[in-house]
């Protein structure tokens, strides 16, 4: 998951094929993804009760909640993203990819405390430490900060590519295929809940590994499985054969010390932000113990590592075949880049038949992954309102399982369609500003607050108030006043000047701000406490 590339796929392979051909692809297409979404509406809980819809049971064991996480954590952004980095900006892609393991490296870490105190959404977890409607109410507004601007984020690039997919082009055609994907994924999620969303996450991980490892074998094979030809092959592609396997390319435009620390910024954002994105947090709590979450953290490592070398590999490939001139001239964001790659290995248009396979599975892996993503992120920002605003600061608690599930249900359907809305508004624009804000926020507020709760006694209210509201204030803020949202011909509104801060990555600054902010708040209220002789 990477916040530096959007997700709007403009020019992919699909937009190469013939009529009939296109034909082909879209039957196979729809043969898989309609079942699919069918069978994860069906498979919702057979009772009215809050475990079930939130946590499927906590039954989860570990290699089938390993595919499950992996799910989670490969979003169309690495899977698209990522091969598109690196096809384009070599060294600095596959560093991204890599930062995208790392990630989970931390997310062992806190996987069993976070088990060991785990509710059903992320404001119980810090309820435990810190009890009141303030607490959950601070957890809550973080949560939909990360999650809307997410999901705007993974329906724009959904509606492109389909789009894309059905031959046609404009914004109406974009904004009518958000409508129609992001209603189908509301209804899979209002009626499936966890479970369904587990079915989801399931079969897009099995059908993104085959993809992976079907792309991956005829690639090699191309190259007569040598990787140093492929590298030799890529570099010449590149276009820039002496930096693609050298560092800097990702921010080659800016001044050096900014742009050392903006790739600085981005690997601590992906590596810190992607381990506490809530719908990861929550997909922990589906394990049956803590020691389960602990393994299946493990074996997703494992999982991930292996679909991210298939991504780097893939990536080397179309900058070798397709060249990153083309994939930029056809999408900036490098996002139609491995769809490009699927047609290219097929053999073109001119193989039909065979091109129809390679690209109907490539599509059908990427527009699943979008599809995972957005349930279980709808799922979270759900939990959230129903969970900790309706049930336990609304109603104080006093709401029975029937009632709480049907509140989950509105608001997984409120969420779905508030994110629609937001993103047939933004369709067009560049969402980079909105992928690099879910991330930051999730780093700046959650991982503080998190590794607060977790390992220091005398972490209070006020210290957590100060690191969600200090941290989320701070990312925010930084965000606006930096070059992603004005000033330079990529940002949000390019032609508005609000950049005085130089960083495209904020992390660095908020991050230590939000540690601050917690600590000096625990510590000032710690003092204003009297001690229990004192009482």
């Amino acid at each position: 998951m990477t916040p530096e590339i959007t997700l709007a796929a403009s020019g992919t392979a699909a937009g190469t094929l013939d009529g009939g051909t296109r034909a082909l692809v879209l039957v196979g297409f729809l043969t898989i993804i309609v079942p699919i979404l069918l069978i994860s509406a069906l498979s919702g809980p057979d009772r009215e009760q809050v475990n079930d819809f939130y946590t499927a049971g906590r039954k989860l064991r570990p290699l089938r909640g390993a595919l499950v996480l992996s799910g989670v954590y490969l979003s169309a952004a690495t899977v698209l993203g990522t091969t598109g980095s690196v096809a384009v900006f070599g060294y600095d892609g596959m560093f991204i990819a890599l930062s995208t393991v790392l990630s989970l490296g931390v997310l062992l870490l806190l996987a069993r405390p976070l088990r060991e105190r785990a509710g059903y959404t992320l404001g119980d977890t810090f309820a435990l430490r810190t009890p009141g409607p303030a607490v959950r109410i601070a957890v809550a507004v973080v949560t939909l900060s990360v999650c809307v601007p997410y999901l705007v984020v993974q329906l724009s690039g959904a509606g492109v590519t389909t789009a894309t997919l059905l031959g046609l082009s404009g914004p109406g055609a974009e904004q009518t295929a958000i409508v129609m994907i992001g209603a189908l994924v509301v209804c899979a999620t209002v009626f499936g809940g966890m479970r369904g969303t587990i079915m989801i996450q399931l079969i897009k991980t099995v059908i993104l590994l085959c993809a992976a490892v079907a792309v991956t074998a005829v690639l090699l094979h191309r190259f007569d499985w040598s990787t140093d030809s492929l590298i030799d092959a890529a570099a010449q592609g590149s276009g820039r054969p002496a930096g693609y396997m050298a560092p800097g390319l990702r921010f080659a435009g800016g001044t050096e010390p900014a742009s050392t620390l903006d790739f600085i910024g981005l690997m601590v954002t992906i590596v810190l932000g992607v381990a506490c994105l809530p719908h990861v947090a929550a997909q922990l709590s589906t394990a049956p113990d803590a020691a389960a979450a602990r393994r299946t953290v493990r074996h997703t490592l494992s999982i991930v590592a292996g679909i991210c070398l298939t991504l780097v590999l893939m990536g080397m490939a179309a900058a070798a075949l397709v060249g990153a001139p083309a994939i930029i001239g056809a999408d900036p964001g490098g996002n139609g880049t491995l769809l490009m790659l699927a047609d290219e290995l097929a053999g073109g248009p001119s193989t039909a038949m065979n091109g129809a396979f390679l690209v109907v599975l490539v599509t059908s892996a990427a527009f699943l992954t979008t599809l995972a993503v957005v349930a279980s992120i709808t799922l979270a920002a759900a939990g959230a309102i129903a969970h900790d605003l309706y049930t336990h600061v609304l109603r104080r608690g006093r709401t029975s399982e029937e009632q709480e599930v049907a509140a989950a249900r509105w608001a997984s359907a409120g969420v779905g369609v508030l994110s629609i809305g937001l993103a047939v508004l933004v369709q067009g624009w560049n969402v980079l500003f909105l992928s690099a804000l879910s991330l930051a926020v999730a780093a700046s507020c959650l991982l503080p607050a998190l590794l607060y709760s977790l390992f220091w006694r005398g972490y209070n209210r006020t210290g957590l108030l100060w690191t969600l509201y200090g941290g989320l204030g701070c990312a925010v803020g930084l965000q606006i006043s930096g070059p992603v949202f004005s000033g330079s011909p990529l940002a949000l509104f390019p032609e508005w000047h609000l950049n005085w801060f130089p960083l495209q990555t904020v992390v660095l600054v908020s991050l230590p701000a939000a540690f601050l902010l917690g600590g000096l708040g625990s510590i000032a209220a710690g003092r204003r406490t009297p001690q229990p002789a004192e009482r």
